[in-house]
């Protein structure tokens, strides 16, 4: 698929999709023409993922940790990890771990709200 179609499907402009080819996240080929030409089975999923990722507060360096197969020619697992991007990625997840037990929090209290009032017809 090109890059406007991918564009659509993931609701990202082609402009942030480039930006994420010059960072390693998204991989493209190139037609006869030289245009972009992305796998249809992977590309969605993994503009998916990088969206989700940066949502989170990931920055796109530490990305490619979080992706397998963004960069296949190499195994991150088989990588010795730098000891301050382990300890970057750590407090990412303390931080996200924390959002989930206050949303979970918040789920919480609206279901027993809600399961206490009685429902108004207008």
């Amino acid at each position: 698929m090109q890059i406007g179609e991918l564009a659509t499907r993931t609701d990202t402009s082609p402009r942030l999709l480039r930006y994420y080819e010059e960072q390693g996240l998204l991989h493209a080929g190139r037609d006869t023409n030289d245009y972009r030409i992305y796998d249809a089975d992977t590309a969605v999923e993994t503009v998916n993922k990088i969206r989700c990722l940066l949502s989170a507060g990931i920055p796109t360096r530490l990305i490619p940790l979080l992706l397998p197969g963004v960069n296949p020619e190499k195994s991150v697992f088989d990588t010795p990890i730098d000891p301050e991007i382990r300890t970057e990625l750590e407090g990412y997840r303390q931080r996200l771990y924390d959002r989930q037990v206050r949303v979970s929090a918040s789920l919480t209290a609206i279901d027993e709200y809600l399961d206490r009032t009685c429902t108004t017809a207008h």
